[in-house]
């Protein structure tokens, strides 16, 4: 990992910043700050709002289980499981919402779409997810052949 002239990585640089934040928050003048940046730009635009949930939902997900590879396998083999996790997991999804959708009924803004066009959306999810996958399969091999002084590729 690159460190600055101080020492510290990115990494460590983010937890700095969330600590502080954190600490931050129980002051009352920075919470109350903070709750009319949060009405004024986010609360009230439901885009923003939108935008702002997927990416603390994904942080919170994702940067959790990257946190916690990363302090116990290094952050290259840390990225490659957390990525296959999560593609792993987009795969299953993408599979149960095509095998159950539709269920209940019917909205009036899905009128007139068959029973396939209504599944195009998971089927794009679980084919997505399952390359994405595969990539990370193979990225894991080649590592895993890497550490083990083995050839980069497949053999010709």
């Amino acid at each position: 990992m690159l460190r600055d002239e101080r020492g510290v990585t990115k990494l460590e640089w983010i937890g700095i910043v969330a600590a502080v934040f954190s600490v931050a928050v129980f002051i009352p003048a920075f919470r109350g700050t903070m709750g009319d940046i949060y009405e004024r730009f986010i609360w009230g635009n439901t885009f923003w709002r939108g935008v702002w949930i997927t990416l603390v939902a994904f942080g919170a997900f994702m940067g959790t289980v990257f946190l916690v590879l990363y302090t116990n396998l290094g952050a290259r083999l840390g990225f490659l499981i957390a990525g296959s996790a999560l593609t792993g997991w987009g795969v299953i999804q993408g599979f149960l919402f095509t095998i159950t959708v539709p269920r209940g009924p019917r909205p009036a803004a899905f009128e007139g779409l068959n029973a396939f066009q209504l599944r195009i959306m998971s089927l794009a999810l679980m084919l997505g997810s399952a390359i994405l996958f595969a990539m990370f399969l193979v990225a894991l091999n080649r590592l895993e052949a890497a550490d083990q002084g083995g050839d980069e590729g497949p053999a010709e």
